[in-house]
């Protein structure tokens, strides 16, 4: 009796057991059955093609143009605010759709690695992994291979480092050469330096013991360089003094002193050529004197140009120059030719004058002479 009734619990428990797991598959069945129609439903609302063949960018496209069809702020004849409503409603579902296939793609892509490697690590030697990529890094070949890559940047890195290292080293080494060799430079200069000044002193020392010194025309009188100004500061004055007594000369001086000389230059070439011509002169002499005056513009020119430069550099106001003009230059050759010329009449009047006087006096001392004899004759 108990062994039949053992034998009948036996028979029922797995009935119990397999009950459950009949209901959860059944549920699920049904599930997915209502969860497709829901899809298929939400891609046609879409209009959008078979499930999987659309992605998230075509997806997103199909929404907002729907959108602006049934919105219903959109301002067309075809909103419809619950039209929308299902619209969004399909829109989330697709998306959460190819998620979960992306997700799904992604697991069954990792379970083919995997069985890959258990292909690989059943056919070949646990030692060949180490063959490859140096040795370098653990786990499936892909991770091996990123962290071998890895490893490849960082060794790369570090000899990039090392080269700069030493670069910097050989520099560093090259610039302390170059400072001991101008150290050594300016040794021997200040040694050669101090060589002369102790010659120099030697000479002097040995002069005044001679008594060199003691003729000089200013022994004991003040040096007139250093005589008191009160209108200037003692310092300054002395420096001006000494770069005076030594031919130093600013550089405005010098400027203008070329200006002057070179404007007595050109006035005297100009003036000696109007003095070779006629009064009044001639066509072909007017035609030389354009032709001079030409020139004589030209060189007014350059020399109105260094005017400028001068007046840059001038400290005084009432040191600077006015540009030399054609018209007045020429004006005062021609006054300047007019008086020479009549100077040169007086004086040719005054010698006419003279020898007329002398030729005078000479025919009454012959007239004299000539009365003198004659009387004596008598």
């Amino acid at each position: 009796m108990s062994c039949l009734v053992l034998m009948r619990f036996h028979i029922v428990e797995p009935h119990r057991a397999l009950f459950p797991l009949t209901y959860s598959l059944t549920w699920r069945a049904l599930n997915s059955v209502s969860i497709s129609r829901i899809l298929r439903e939400s891609y046609r609302l879409l209009q959008l093609p078979d499930e999987g063949s659309s992605g998230p960018a075509a997806v997103k496209e199909a929404y907002l143009r729907m959108a602006k069809l049934y919105h219903p702020d959109s301002g067309t004849p075809t909103a419809d605010a619950a039209l929308f409503s299902r619209i969004e409603e399909a829109y989330r579902a697709v998306l959460a759709d190819l998620a979960r296939q992306n997700s799904a793609s992604q697991y069954t892509q990792q379970i083919q690695e995997e069985e890959e490697e258990d292909k690989v690590k059943g056919h070949a030697p646990q030692h060949r992994h180490y063959l490859t990529f140096e040795g370098v890094g653990s786990g499936t070949p892909s991770q091996r291979e990123r962290q071998y890559r890895q490893f490849r940047v960082d060794r790369a890195t570090d000899q990039v480092l090392e080269y700069r290292r030493k670069e910097m080293e050989k520099a560093a080494a090259d610039e302390g050469a170059m400072v001991t060799r101008d150290a050594r430079l300016r040794s021997k200069q200040i040694k050669i330096t101090q060589a002369v000044e102790r010659l120099v002193e030697d000479l002097i020392q040995e002069s005044m013991a001679r008594g060199d010194f003691q003729s000089l025309s200013g022994t004991g009188k003040p040096l007139n360089k250093f005589d008191y100004n009160p209108y200037m500061d003692p310092m300054t004055h002395n420096l001006n003094r000494i770069l005076i007594d030594n031919g130093y000369q600013p550089e405005w001086i010098i400027i203008q002193k070329e200006i002057r000389e070179t404007i007595e230059k050109m006035r005297a070439k100009l003036q000696e050529v109007r003095a070779r011509l006629g009064e009044p002169m001639r066509p072909s002499e007017a035609l030389q004197w354009k032709k001079h005056c030409a020139a004589f513009d030209d060189e007014l020119v350059k020399l109105n140009k260094t005017v400028d430069n001068f007046n840059l550099i001038v400290p005084i106001m009432s040191r600077q120059m006015v540009h030399f003009s054609l018209k007045r230059e020429v004006e005062k050759i021609q006054k300047t030719d007019q008086m020479l010329r009549q100077e040169k009449e007086r004086e040719r009047e005054r010698r006419r004058k003279e020898e007329m006087k002398t030729a005078r006096t000479s025919q009454h001392t012959r007239q004299g002479l000539i009365t003198w004899m004659q009387n004596l004759l008598k």
